[in-house]
């Protein structure tokens, strides 16, 4: 009976996982049929090996070789990893934790609340980062800072330039910003300028 009950927790759990939080979020089709496959066939192996005496030791071994197939097979990004990642823990508690059924319960709530909760929008909602491109090269690093607030039109808190191309003008940065109420970057500002001249011909 509690092994039944542990099962229908984790199919509720992976279904609030990907159906309630990463869909809406996210949007990524492949890696629903992923995560469901993931967490289904862990939860399936680690019922049949928790019936031995080194269930356990094989399990957790199990989640390190799928952990490593999956996470090199594809590039995913590393909000997709935490969903991963969670849907194989529901699986291995859902399938080892039938010795104390209300424990495994409340760690399998524990795993999909801490998920919904980091990856909520309202969580560092103004912050971002992204790969830039400028169409000039930039080898100060406070000059390039300042042309990144300009363009971004946001307080940019940390910069790593991938590329710096002195022959073609160009600098390929991965940075991380804020982005500031009431700033408007240089994309903003020439498109406003473009319709108002549209308007005015």
């Amino acid at each position: 009976m509690d092994a039944l009950l542990l099962i229908a927790a984790d199919l509720v759990g992976i279904a609030v996982l990907v159906f309630a939080l990463y869909v809406p979020r996210h949007r990524r089709r492949d890696l629903v049929v992923a995560f469901l496959t993931v967490n289904v066939g862990v939860l399936a192996v680690s019922i049949v090996l928790g019936t031995s005496a080194v269930g356990l030791g094989i399990g957790l071994g199990l989640f390190g070789v799928l952990s490593i197939i999956r996470l090199r097979s594809s590039e995913i990004e590393q909000h997709e990893v935490a969903y991963y990642f969670a849907a194989l823990a529901l699986g291995l508690v859902g399938g080892l934790g039938s010795g104390a059924p209300w424990v495994s319960l409340g760690l399998m709530a524990v795993v999909v609340l801490v998920l919904a909760a980091g990856d909520s929008r309202l969580v560092l909602r103004r912050y971002r980062q992204q790969l830039v491109r400028l169409d000039q090269a930039y080898p100060d690093e406070l000059a390039l800072r300042a042309a990144l607030e300009r363009t971004l039109g946001a307080r940019v808190h940390r910069v790593s330039v991938r590329e710096l191309d002195l022959v073609d003008d160009s600098t390929l940065v991965e940075v991380r910003y804020e982005v500031v109420e009431g700033r408007r970057s240089e994309a903003d500002a020439a498109r406003d300028h473009h319709t108002a001249g549209s308007e005015v011909r």
